[in-house]
């Protein structure tokens, strides 16, 4: 039977049907010939419909009043981006008429934008500037802005980050917020931010920024069938999150490698339902002859002077390469170590065991959902616990503790995992 499911596309919050008869796909998708273009079985679908009434039940995802309440909360932070421009380039001296006009845009992007978000999930936002806006603007100016608004709270800034970022919460709902400034006198309303040349003139930063939109746009371009897509990608994220293989910056997959790897499965079964992309996800990564790249497509070559991930020196010690669909490409795995890699193998090969039993009624989803118990598992673990004297600092610290926490040699020694919990207490 076909399921009717509030999801976001093209950035809106819709009602979709998952269809339960899947209309082939005859276009080619990725790099090379698709493994299989056979239809789904009525056991296919079956067991389709099993897996999205178990990620149903556990009442993760949001209803359409829970999703028009984020796209209030976007059109919000829009408008308040383009007031922004407005009134600071008037204060500089820019004529009524001519600062009207200049524009200033949001982009969602991430699990939101691919339509794969939990119930209180934050929200990627990208803010998207003219030229005569510059990044001390934001997090100086905008920031005070968010701060002093009746619905933001908890501002905080992380400008020494990868990529600097403002976080809030707006109306009960977190937001990152990422800040993108364009060789352009304005942002119109129908800009293309796809558009390859739009990175020429940008600074490093705000290409880091813009990518973040342009992958989700392009891994949605690059799949057959964008529901089987979404319902597939959400039964990984919760299958990785219990096994403990889902934190990018412990060496794990993150949300954009995940959707990187399953695109890649839909691409190989372009006519399969969900079911069965979930269970060849296992069965293709568990056998993936690493380090050999996983790619969904070859982007163009800008030549724009970004480095890209094949151009790093240390390009060869990259040990589960998962490349990024957009000019530059990069790696979105790279933290992966020889621990994390032997952790991550294991969890896939015990979760093609247990997709197979499940394909053939010895196993139900709930099962793949389950996840070994830690204290089980291992004898031996670490608990690091990042204090602060104050709520205001312990999100900046904990980020910091995290993200040292991969540089220490003892992980080198241990195949057991890192438990990482925080403490607001000292």
């Amino acid at each position: 039977m076909a399921h009717r499911i509030p999801t976001i596309i093209n950035g809106k919050a819709s009602i979709v049907s998952i269809p339960s008869v899947t209309k082939p796909s005859r276009k080619t998708f990725g790099l090379t010939k698709p493994l299989n273009v056979a239809l789904p079985t009525p056991a296919d679908l079956q067991k389709s419909d099993e897996l999205y009434e178990t990620l149903r039940s556990r009442n993760s995802m949001e209803n359409y009043a829970e999703l028009s309440h984020r796209e209030t909360v976007l059109a919000k932070i829009d408008a308040l981006v383009e007031q922004w421009v407005h009134d600071l380039s008037i204060s500089r001296g820019m004529a009524s008429d001519q600062a009207r006009n200049l524009g200033g845009r949001i982009y969602p992007f991430g699990s939101y934008r691919l339509g794969v978000h939990d119930k209180g999930s934050d929200m990627d936002l990208l803010c998207v500037v003219p030229r005569n806006i510059a990044r001390t603007d934001f997090f100086s100016s905008f920031l005070h802005l968010l701060k002093t608004h009746p619905e933001a709270t908890s501002c905080l800034t992380v400008q020494e980050a990868y990529v600097p970022v403002i976080k809030t919460k707006f109306d009960g709902l977190d937001i990152d917020l990422l800040f993108a400034r364009l060789a352009l006198a304005r942002i119109p309303r129908d800009l293309n931010l796809r558009e390859g040349m739009q990175l020429k003139n940008l600074d490093e930063q705000s290409v880091r920024s813009v990518n973040g939109y342009k992958i989700n746009e392009e891994l949605l371009d690059l799949v057959p069938n964008v529901e089987t897509f979404q319902l597939a990608l959400r039964a990984i994220k919760l299958w990785a999150k219990p096994n403990g293989v889902y934190s990018n910056i412990l060496g794990y997959f993150g949300g954009v490698s995940c959707a990187i790897l399953v695109a890649r499965v839909c691409q190989l079964y372009p006519n399969a339902a969900a079911a069965t992309i979930v269970n060849k996800f296992f069965l293709i990564y568990s056998n993936w002859n690493w380090p050999q790249p996983v790619l969904l497509n070859k982007p163009d070559d800008l030549k724009l002077g970004f480095p890209e991930w094949n151009s790093n020196p240390r390009a060869g010690q990259h040990l589960m390469p998962i490349i990024t669909p957009v000019y530059p490409q990069q790696n979105s795995v790279y933290n992966v170590s020889q621990s994390t890699i032997t952790i991550i193998r294991e969890a896939l090969m015990q979760g093609f065991k247990v997709t197979e039993n499940i394909m053939v009624d010895k196993a139900s989803w709930s099962d793949l959902f389950r996840g070994p118990s830690f204290f089980m598992k291992y004898q031996h673990f670490l608990v690091v616990m990042a204090s602060s004297t104050n709520p205001s600092d312990q999100l900046m610290w904990c980020g910091l503790v995290q993200s040292r926490l991969v540089q220490w040699r003892f992980r080198r020694h241990f195949k057991q995992s890192i438990w990482y919990a925080s403490n607001l207490s000292i």
